[in-house]
């Protein structure tokens, strides 16, 4: 039996299924296809939808603002004709014509007012609907990547990621901006002149201004069409210089230790060097293209004003008209001056834009099934039975890993590195889908329900603790938000973590630093172990919670994970066998597989794996943890099992 399903990568996976056996087959990611621009705006409209009234209303006050724009030329030409006084005219007669202007010189005024008050109207009523558009894409992206799987993640570089989602919330605004405030105005703006122009003068003026636009839109779009190209490299080039400056700030402390700045320095420069090239060929390509606009402009416009002026030596034009026509020609190119511009940044703000959707299409590996319910733990017992499971298809990590938990009860995985011990804890967070089996609590198959309710009723303190850049304080409470700052203190004094965090100056308001960096490892574990506390879920997982404490601080805080266990599920991960003599049962893992199981006296008793393991840990040769001892544990023999 065939089962495809495709990852957050857009990796497609074929499951092989031989009765109860399961193998995932993983082919390479397929490039995903490039969207048309209408298909990136088509998935941008439903958001803007939400704000139609408004982007009805701002329409109105752009078609009156380009209306009274285009009646500007209309009045200069009556107040040009109403000053051209023939020769001839009596001298008083001429005296009275002049006082006519002034109605016109008014009405002028009002025009450019109105103008000026319907495009601020416009804008005012329409901010709203940018702003809120923008801000949904953004929280809905947001969102989709933080229910993405543990595999992106781990797999994704945060700065071009960073980059992609700042370029792709700007490319909002951009679209919206030049479409609504520059593309549709200009085209009301033409199809009024055009209409006054074939109303009131011969076809000529009409078929040489279409002439220039055609000439004009024919250019700028085949010039960007091919300069595209370029912006898409330097996108590229520039999110991967990002992500370099980022993953190695990130690393500060290992560049140093190598004293690898220089290397770091030559790495960076090589990606600006390639946003340079990239940069220079836009450069040059976007000269082409203004030099090419001018060229069609300044034809039309010289056509236009031939036409006109032959047509005022004649007598068939006032001078009006010839002051019309060149006020309407100056109106409609100035806008299409930067229509260049317009589409250039309308293309790259669709590329951005698409280039968003394309993480919001990013498939989720671990989803809720539909009509999944809500975890209930009335007691808490976790079940793996006959979990398999392997992060790729080149390397299986867990084979048919069978054991329980009893409610209240603890149980400890302990094994060599590369057993598959905190792959069980992911596995029960449900970062990650077994690939065989099942892992129940109290019976309810955890896919079969959400993973909010999941992970509400289970807690971690993970073996390598990261914090937010922030406060102490918010760092512990973020085991339960909005908890109280006696409750936050109780926490901390329960991991032995107050009187350090009371005598700092700032105490709870201590800045902790990028990812916790100004603690020390051993305090960010106690940290991790208030915020554990704090959050008091029904089950517990401990993957080594104490391996960063030294011995006194570790007996401390062990008595009060004991103390904080009472009468819940506890999985602990150790390689330190002293942390879990005290288990109910502890099971022995062995390239993902049980090889042993018991309390540790029986362990002892056998003299197997563990009691070998245990042996080389008292003689104080290592804690099971590095690959000499890793390697002498897998390779010893059994013994009495």
């Amino acid at each position: 039996m065939l089962i495809a399903a495709r990852d957050d990568n857009g990796l497609m996976s074929v499951r092989v299924r031989f009765g109860r056996m399961v193998r995932i087959v993983r082919r390479a990611p397929q490039p995903a296809p490039l969207r048309s621009d209408w298909a990136t705006l088509a998935k941008l409209l439903p958001y803007l939808w939400r704000y139609r009234w408004r982007v009805g209303v701002a329409l109105l006050f752009m078609v009156g603002a380009k209306a009274a724009n285009v009646g500007v030329p209309v009045l200069l030409k009556q107040l040009v004709d109403a000053l051209a006084i023939k020769p001839g005219t009596p001298q008083g007669l001429a005296a009275a014509m002049l006082v006519v202007p002034v109605g016109l010189l008014v009405a002028y005024g009002l025009l450019r007012l109105t103008t000026s008050l319907f495009t601020e109207l416009r804008e005012l009523i329409f901010a709203k609907a940018t702003e809120g558009t923008a801000r949904s894409v953004s929280l809905e992206v947001f969102r989709h990547l933080h229910a993405l799987s543990l595999r992106f993640h781990l797999e994704r570089q945060t700065g071009g990621m960073t980059r992609d989602i700042e370029r792709g919330t700007r490319a909002v605004h951009s679209l919206i901006s030049f479409s609504i405030y520059s593309i549709l105005p200009t085209l009301v703006e033409v199809t009024l002149v055009l209409g006054i122009l074939a109303v009131k003068f011969d076809a000529a003026f009409v078929w040489i201004t279409v002439a220039a636009l055609v000439f004009y839109i024919a250019f700028t779009v085949t010039v960007t069409e091919w300069r595209t190209q370029f912006r898409r490299q330097m996108n590229e080039f520039d999110s991967t210089a990002h992500a370099r400056a980022i993953d190695s700030l990130l690393n500060y402390e290992t560049v140093k230790y190598f004293n690898n700045e220089d290397f770091e320095t030559r790495r960076y420069d090589e990606s600006l060097e390639r946003l340079r090239r990239a940069a220079l060929k836009s450069q040059s390509t976007l000269s082409l293209l203004n030099s090419g606009q001018q060229l069609i402009i300044a034809t039309a416009l010289v056509a236009m004003l031939y036409r006109a002026t032959e047509g005022v030596v004649a007598g068939r034009l006032t001078l009006g008209d010839l002051v019309m026509i060149n006020g309407f020609m100056i109106q409609l190119y100035i806008p299409l001056n930067f229509l260049g511009v317009m589409y250039r940044e309308i293309k790259q703000a669709l590329t951005d834009l698409d280039k968003m959707f394309g993480l919001l299409e990013r498939h989720r590996e671990v989803d809720d099934r539909p009509g999944a319910a809500a975890l209930e733990v009335p007691a808490g017992v976790v079940r793996f039975d006959d979990v398999r499971f392997g992060y790729d298809a080149a390397r299986t990590i867990l084979h048919g890993v069978d054991f329980t938990i009893p409610a209240g009860r603890t149980v400890a995985v302990v094994g060599p590195s590369g057993a598959g011990k905190s792959t069980l804890a992911r596995l029960l967070y449900r970062f990650y889908d077994v690939g065989g089996g099942r892992i129940t609590i109290d019976g309810q198959d955890l896919r079969d329900v959400t993973q909010a309710s999941l992970r509400a009723a289970i807690g971690i303190v993970p073996q390598d603790t990261v914090l937010f850049n922030d406060t102490v304080f918010y760092n512990i409470a973020y085991g339960r938000p909005g908890a109280t700052r006696d409750e936050v203190e109780a926490a901390a004094r329960a991991a032995h973590i107050h009187d350090f965090i009371a005598a700092t100056p700032k105490g709870y308001d201590t800045m902790v630093g990028e990812r916790g960096l100004k603690l020390s490892g051993g305090e960010k574990q106690r940290v991790a172990i208030a915020r554990m506390l704090l959050k008091n879920p029904p089950i517990l997982i401990f993957d080594e919670a104490t391996s960063a404490l030294d011995s006194a601080n570790e007996r401390a805080i062990q008595a009060e994970l004991k103390s904080a266990a009472q009468g819940k599920t506890v999985l602990v991960i150790a390689h330190r066998l002293s942390t879990v003599v005290d288990a109910h049962e502890i099971v022995v893992l062995e390239a993902g597989r049980v090889v042993e199981r018991g309390p540790h006296s029986e362990l002892l008793a056998r003299g197997g794996r563990y009691a070998q393991m245990w042996r080389l840990q008292q003689s104080g040769e290592g804690e099971g943890g590095s690959e000499a001892h890793a390697a002498e544990f897998a390779a010893a023999p059994l013994g009495g099992r």
